[in-house]
């Protein structure tokens, strides 16, 4: 397999500086880097990109989350080894992943939950960071980009 083109990120410039310096400002927040690899790892698995598949579970496994908490976040609902806000995030990751599946794509049931466990900066951050990992899958899925090739 190969790409159909650099990552528009590489190709247009200042872009990856921009969503690299989103990306600064989110985790400035104080909100669990974990969380984010979690919501990540969610969202990537739901839009079927394979580099950010394989780029969210290795910063997992690299920063000592263990393997049946990776190997379960597509079932996350069913699994004993997710927290209460992890499981607040990974619900509000779906909702925004999967925007056309309801008529009320994020209720206010999952909203309400959501900043129950987050503060408004951490909450933000969050919602930040899922709008953009779904535009990194957009970005490469489009593209065709690789699996590990950069």
């Amino acid at each position: 397999m190969t790409a159909r083109m650099q990552n528009p990120v590489l190709v247009v410039p200042g872009a990856m500086d921009a969503l690299m310096a989103l990306g600064k400002a989110e985790r400035a927040t104080g909100i669990s880097e974990h969380v984010l690899e979690l919501v990540h790892l969610r969202a990537s698995q739901i839009n079927g990109c394979g580099v950010c598949l394989h780029m969210h579970a290795a910063a997992l496994r690299k920063s000592g989350t263990a393997e049946e908490k990776i190997d379960t976040v597509a079932g996350w609902r069913d699994a004993p080894f997710f927290s209460d806000d992890e499981r607040a995030a990974l619900e509000l990751a779906e909702c925004m992943t999967r925007l056309a599946d309801r008529g009320d794509p994020v209720p206010d049931a999952v909203f309400s939950e959501v900043a129950s466990q987050f503060d408004e900066r951490q909450l933000g951050a969050l919602i930040l960071s899922i709008a953009q990992v779904n535009l990194w899958n957009r970005l490469n899925a489009t593209t065709h980009q690789v699996a590990g090739a950069w």
